[in-house]
């Protein structure tokens, strides 16, 4: 069962790389950041550690968030199948092109039912809508920079880096089954109470993390990780100091080897102190 912190290791580990989630884990109820983190950037780039933003989010969506310390942090973006460093794709994990617009057919068919659910095609270049109630643009411009309107999905051309379907009452239990098809081929993952991503077969969070570890000579046991959500299981593999929020999911919990404080009570910024000794 995971600890919660503070944690009393017999020494302070060599961390290289803290990959950190979003939603639900570094940002508060309010999506913001607390004052105490950005002073604890420049702590840990002293230190040689790299901080890696890993979201669901797009990445012009997190280079903004991130914009004072763009140059100095590495963005696993789309949920590990985009992973950018100074403006320069590390990698990336794209869906083929009748995949997407399949995707889009059974998004379709699951609104036609009456189920109140919109499609967001994520490109390298730009999200693409082509729902615009405002209800539906509130959720999606909370995630999305860059965002263009269409008026049909199906003729978008961008290498599709992921689908994500809102589903405006639960995307575990409502548009999850519908995708039933694609989940021994693709990733079919429930990134939130509301999210539902669609990826590439090997694009995960934890993916990502393996990009930047192999790139930069980085191990496991030199990697700390934050998460709360499904989206968050496999980067919680690639890191000996893995730790979920006290908010997480259940199943993120058994998968995690220490539980930090939620992310109301900016639990990452007090962990990361605790366990590297930072005052």
């Amino acid at each position: 069962m995971p600890k919660v912190i503070p944690i009393n290791f017999d020494h302070v580990p060599d961390i290289r790389l803290i990959a950190c989630d979003m939603d639900g884990t570094l940002l508060d109820d309010d999506n913001a950041i607390h004052a105490d983190f950005w002073p604890l950037i420049d702590q840990l780039h002293a230190r040689g550690i790299i901080f890696c933003p890993a979201s669901g989010r797009q990445y012009y969506n997190l280079l903004e968030r991130f914009k004072p310390i763009a140059d100095e942090v590495i963005f696993i973006a789309e949920n590990g199948t985009y992973v950018v460093q100074n403006g320069i794709e590390l990698s990336s994990d794209c869906l083929a092109r009748n995949v997407t617009q399949d995707l889009v057919r059974i998004a379709r068919k699951i609104y036609a039912k009456a189920a109140s659910i919109g499609v967001v095609l994520c490109g390298k270049r730009s999200a693409y809508i082509e729902r615009i109630d405002p209800d539906f643009r509130a959720e999606v411009d909370k995630y999305y920079q860059r965002l263009e309107i269409v008026d049909d999905l199906l003729t978008v051309e961008d290498d599709i880096l992921k689908v994500a379907i809102f589903d405006f009452e639960s995307s575990e239990r409502v548009a999850y089954p519908f995708f039933a098809s694609y989940r021994t081929t693709h990733q079919v993952v429930v990134s939130g109470e509301h999210w539902l991503d669609v990826m590439a077969p090997q694009a995960n969070k934890g993916s990502g993390i393996r990009h930047i570890q192999e790139a930069l000579a980085i191990t496991r046991e030199q990697t700390m990780v934050f998460g709360d959500f499904l989206n968050d299981l496999e980067m919680m593999d690639e890191a000996t100091y893995s730790f979920a929020m006290a908010n997480a999911h259940p199943q993120l919990k058994e998968r995690a080897k220490y539980l930090a404080p939620g992310n109301a009570d900016n639990g990452v910024v007090r962990t990361i102190k605790s366990v590297l000794g930072i005052e």
